[in-house]
This record gives structure tokens, C-alpha cells and sequence, in this order.
């Protein structure tokens, strides 16, 4: 098959129906590699997936059925993968995007999972007697601020 102008994602793909076989090859900074492991891992089951550097810039993925694939049916394994490979990309952007909210959510769920502090653990704080700042007096104890109320 004649190769694509550079600006689309898939260079090449040739499928060899003899040997039960179709590959992709496609630009390597094109997809994150855990978008491409994670679309390869999804078709594990329906055929062999092997990943190759076919250079420094390009990646090559081969897809050789588990069964005899005609070559519509190899040609839209291909296709599939590509898909999947979108798919996991997305993904992968999407939770790259969100990782602050991710971890900022999974520290206070952590945090949060301990409990409460036991009396034992209250008791370990460092209080002092030392004043502090109150300018309102708020802190005063009622018998200083007011006198101690008469019996009576």
C-alpha cells in the first residue's frame, strides 16, 4: 500500500492474509506508549500483538490472528486497533488532566481513614501554659473577667 503524507497518524498499513497478519505503522509521539500498551492489551485475546521500533521516530504494530483472518477481516482488525488506540489516548490525556483532582481526593480519603484521634493520642500534643495572642479576651476564664459570683 502506498505510504500517507506525514500529517496523518498511520504511515502504513499492509495486511498479508497468508500469513494471517496485518500491521500499522505510526508515528512514535504520536500516541503516549500507555495508550499503546493499553489497546494492545485489549486485543490480546483476539490475536498476537508485537510491538517493534521500526526506527527512532516510528513504532510498528503487527496483528496476527489467533484463527485464519481473511483480508477484509485483518483490515478491520487494523482498523479496531486504531480505534482502540484513540480511545486509550483519550484516556490517558483525560486522566493526566485530572490528576491533581485525583490525588487531592485519594489524600483526603486517606487521611481520612484513620479515624478520629484517641484520648491517648489528643493527650501527646504539646499545650503550654504560655499566653497568646487574644485581644478580645475571649480566652479569659468568667470567675477572672467577672469575679467569682457570690454565695448567697
Amino acid at each position: 500500500m502506498p505510504k500517507s503524507s506525514p500529517k496523518e497518524p498511520v504511515e502504513q498499513v499492509t495486511v498479508d492474509a497468508a500469513q494471517n497478519r496485518a500491521s500499522a505503522v505510526f508515528r512514535r509521539g504520536l500516541y503516549p506508549l500507555d495508550a499503546v500498551y493499553g489497546a494492545a492489551y485489549v486485543f490480546i485475546d483476539r490475536c498476537y500483538v508485537l510491538l517493534d521500533l521500526v526506527d527512532e521516530d516510528r513504532l510498528k504494530v503487527e496483528l496476527t490472528g489467533r484463527e485464519q483472518l481473511d483480508g477484509d477481516q485483518l483490515r478491520r482488525l487494523a482498523g479496531e486497533f486504531g480505534n482502540e488506540l484513540l480511545t486509550h489516548a483519550w484516556r490517558h490525556r483525560v486522566t493526566e488532566a485530572n490528576r491533581p483532582l485525583v490525588e487531592a481526593v485519594c489524600l483526603r480519603a486517606l487521611a481520612g481513614a484513620g479515624g478520629l484521634p484517641t484520648l491517648d493520642e489528643l493527650g501527646e500534643d504539646e499545650l503550654s501554659d504560655d499566653a497568646f495572642d487574644d485581644p478580645l479576651g475571649i480566652a479569659v476564664p468568667w470567675e477572672e473577667k467577672y469575679g467569682k459570683p457570690e454565695k448567697g
